[in-house]
Order: structure tokens, then sequence, then C-alpha cells
């Protein structure tokens, strides 16, 4: 959360100069924060915002570019809603503010997402309006697998809206829905960052793709860990297991073993945890790891046949438990 609210301070804190691009915005905004209502058989525009900045911004954006007058009250934290929020309210002529936002068509009938022009118009306009959707109802969650820009909105036409403006500004969200609540989602870190430039978060997205590298070099990093991990533990095991198959084939073999399979039985229990590169540098003269192999297994495949030619166990019946067969 602490993220999100980075976001949300720096983007409220842009100044857009063209008239457009912020009506365009502060509509975002009363879409996705508030409502249509009616009171005292009056439409009234009502926004819920998270902090005293915002309705302060969006009260001076109201009298400037639409000439209404708001109240703002504050709603206090209850059980379900997380610390204080902030009403802005607009009675008188909210009517006539909701038709000129695009909240209202010209039979007074609610439009559910946003207005045409807006989701065709100019760059500036749909950056605004994701701006405005994301002050409203977003949120950024850290870099990492379930990394996510989310915005919550009131409705599949509105989410549709916001999909299709993405859409036009070159970055890939999803509209989905859980629970019965509509939200628009982009998860890819490229596009997460390309959107919060487009918004205007140009401070946050720098942190954001600075914590992004380094998690993903700490997640390559533990892989390779892993990786390497696994690697001593199978070649461990294939050690330990070539060596107890050794020790049989010696067994059964006895002193009808060729000197140069004994020769490499006896380097293979000499040194026991050496790889097989390693066998042949201890040889004398060296050998290729290939030889020192072929050798060993030639040995173990002649006491097997020795043991199967007597009926006796094989060479893994020395294999200790768990081991599989080398």
């Amino acid at each position: 959360m602490a993220l999100t609210a980075e976001v949300k301070e720096e983007l409220a804190g842009i100044v857009e100069p063209k008239t457009a691009a912020r009506a365009a915005e502060l509509t975002s905004i009363l879409r996705f924060s508030g409502g249509l209502h009616l009171i005292s058989s009056r439409i009234a525009i009502e926004s819920e915002l998270e902090t005293p900045q915002l309705a302060r911004r969006i009260r001076k954006d109201l009298a400037e570019l639409y000439g209404v007058r708001s109240d703002v009250s504050m709603i206090s934290g209850s059980g379900t809603r997380r610390g204080e929020s902030y009403l802005v309210r607009v009675q008188d002529g909210g009517e006539t503010l909701a038709r000129q936002t695009g909240l209202l068509d010209a039979r007074r009938r609610p439009i559910r997402g946003l207005p045409n022009r807006l989701t065709t118009g100019t760059k500036a306009e749909l950056a605004a309006v994701w701006r405005g959707a994301f002050l409203a109802a977003g949120s950024l969650t850290d870099p990492g697998r379930s990394a996510a820009l989310e915005i919550t909105c009131p409705g599949n036409e509105s989410a549709m809206a916001l999909v299709g403006a993405a859409g036009r500004l070159g970055v890939a969200a999803k509209a989905r829905e859980v629970r019965g609540v509509h939200r628009v989602v982009i998860r890819d870190g490229e596009a997460i960052s390309a959107m919060l430039v487009l918004m205007g978060a140009h401070g946050t997205v720098k942190a954001w793709e600075e914590l992004r590298q380094r998690r993903e070099v700490r997640a390559t990093a533990n892989r390779l860990v892993n990786f390497d991990d696994a690697n001593l533990r199978r070649s461990a095991q294939a050690a330990v297991a070539a060596c107890a198959r050794v020790e049989r084939a010696m067994e059964i073999l006895s002193d009808d073993i060729p000197e140069h399979l004994r020769y490499a039985g006896e380097l293979r229990l000499r040194f026991r945890d050496a790889s097989l590169d390693e066998l042949g540098h201890h040889a004398d003269p060296p050998m290729t790891k290939d030889a020192i192999a072929g050798r060993i297994r030639r040995l173990l495949a002649m006491a097997d046949k020795r043991a199967q030619d007597l009926g006796l166990p094989g060479t893994d019946a020395n294999l200790p438990p768990g081991l599989d067969d080398v």
C-alpha cells in the first residue's frame, strides 16, 4: 500500500496544462470514485476520495473548469473502511455538471462507461483518463511474481472503456470480475512501467524499476544457486552409487579382473568424491573422462555377467537405500 500512496501523491501533484486533458482526468475521477445520487429530488454528484490533497484538487477543478461550487465532508473509518476518506459533493448544478462531464446523456440517462469523446481522444486525454482512474480507485503492488497495476471499476462498461483507452496508448490491460467486483489489471512489468510513465509518475516508476531489477537479479541468483546445489547433490549421489557398485564388482570378480579395469576401479575407490574428469587427472598417465567412465562401465558389466552366471546378487546389491542405480 505504501507504493500505491507514493504513486497517488506524485500524480495528485501534476499540473495538467491542457484544459481538455484536465477535464478528462476530472471526469474519470468522478466516474471511478463516486456516482450520481438523488437528493431532495435533485441530481447530485458525489466523489469519495482518500486524501485531503486530492479533495482540494477536485474542488478546484470543479470551480475552474465548470464554475460549480462543491462541499466536502470527512468520513471516519469503520470496521470495513480503512482510515478516513473525504466526500466531495456537488448538489447545486449537479445535473448540469453530470451532462457536461458525460455522466448523464441528453435524456437524463446515466452513462455507465466513459464518454466516447474521452476514450477516442488524444494521447494526453487518454493518459489523463487513466491518471484519474488510478487516483480514484487504483493500486500498485511491489514488483515480483504477483506485480499488478489495478483499477477497481464501478461496472463492466467502465472497465471495458479503460481497457480500450489503455490499448490506444499501446499498453495491454485486461478486465476481470472477481466476486462481483470489476477490475482492470496490468501485470506485465514493462507494461506497468509504461503506464506509470504515461500517467506522469516518473519519480515512482524509477524507484519501482530499480526494485524490480534488484528482485530479478536476486531471483536469478537464487535459481543459479539452487541449480548448482542440485547438480552437486546429483554428482555426490552418483559418486556414492558408483563406489558401492565398484566395491561389489571387485568382490565378485576377485582376482579375475583385467589390470586396466582394476586400475580404474581402484581410482574410483581411492578418490570417492572426485568427478570422472578429476579421476582422469589422478590417473598415471592422465586419462580422459570418457576413458575412465568406459573402463568402470566395462568392469561393472563384467561383474554383473559373472554374478548372473553364478546366481549371485549383482553390483547394485550394495547400493545405499534411496540412491538410483548409476
